[in-house]
């Protein structure tokens, strides 16, 4: 599992950075991946990287502000070109689906693909599949604005070779069986169980995805434990009224979010485009003295995940 920055940079581009936008890549599940948000200029970030528009099954929108959500049309329209592109599903505040369809229906665009959109109420939980759900909460910010919690269910632990050797199991579908918690059956009459040759499943990891927000309890809610929190980072230190004005955080605000979620790893995004790239290194300096475990994102930024 990993994070691709395609856009980290606030209300408008610069030389270095695109507008927001963060993909989650699953590579164990044939590279299929998820966007969070997508900035004015998604579609042309994504041509820099190896991630293909036809491996896209699912868009999660933040809120309706420009930056986070004027790539997301052409997005969708160039997608009918990819082959194989399947059913499409976008998740995100009220109004999205009024602007998509407002904009798809004025373009006259066609796509040829499904494409499902959801307007969803914060605190709801998305139950998407066996492998992750999503928790939502509202972030404090000057329209309505969403933020993600993306939980992997626990991960079945490992197979002992030798166990499975010693007992005569053959390489093949019986380890996936085995794996899965399934008893299985040899030729020779014995069953083997499960439990006798699968570890202990592991903890799914956890990844925290937030759009802007001024420093609030539901922002720590959701970031609790993340092996990741991306979190807006929008001002320096000691611009708090400023970014308190405008619904943002400071880089040190966001590091006192990551501290008091107990989060294992902060990856700060959203940077005002008033700050060079010497300054926001100077910014994180003085950052990681409230949370170590801090990186400022930047276009193509790549971020494993681990627990």
């Amino acid at each position: 599992m990993k994070l691709i920055f395609l856009g980290t940079s606030a209300g408008r581009p610069t030389p270095e950075r695109n507008v927001m936008s963060v993909a989650l890549r699953f590579p164990e599940e044939r590279n299929r991946f998820w966007l969070f948000d997508a900035g004015e200029g998604t579609q042309h970030r994504l041509l820099g990287t190896k991630l293909k528009l036809s491996k896209l099954d699912r868009i999660f929108i933040t809120h309706m502000h420009g930056d986070h959500l004027y790539g997301l049309p052409g997005l969708l329209t160039s997608r009918t070109f990819h082959d194989g592109a399947g059913k499409l599903r976008v998740y995100g505040p009220k109004g999205l689906a009024d602007y998509l369809g407002t904009v798809l229906r004025v373009s006259e665009a066609h796509l040829n693909y499904e494409l499902e959109v959801s307007e969803i109420e914060p605190g709801d939980t998305l139950d998407l599949d066996d492998r992750f759900s999503v928790e939502t909460a509202e972030l404090d910010h000057r329209i309505p604005c969403i933020g993600y919690r993306i939980t992997e269910r626990p991960r079945p632990g490992a197979l002992d070779l030798a166990a499975l050797a010693r007992l005569g199991v053959p390489p093949g579908p019986l380890y996936g069986k085995l794996k899965r918690g399934e008893d299985v059956a040899l030729d020779d009459g014995s069953t083997i169980l499960s439990s006798e040759v699968v570890g202990p499943p592991s903890d799914g990891r956890i990844v925290t995805i937030l759009g802007d927000t001024s420093p609030c309890d539901n922002a720590v809610k959701l970031a609790r434990n993340a092996d990741v929190l991306v979190h807006e980072a929008t001002f320096g230190a000691g611009m708090e009224e400023k970014a308190l004005d405008y619904g943002h955080s400071t880089i040190t605000q966001a590091a006192g979010i990551a501290r008091r979620a107990k989060a294992k790893r902060l990856i700060v995004t959203h940077i005002s485009a008033r700050y060079g790239e010497e300054e926001v290194a100077a910014m994180v300096a003085e950052a990681r003295k409230e949370f170590p475990e801090l990186e400022a994102a930047r276009d193509y930024l790549e971020v494993g995940v681990t627990p």
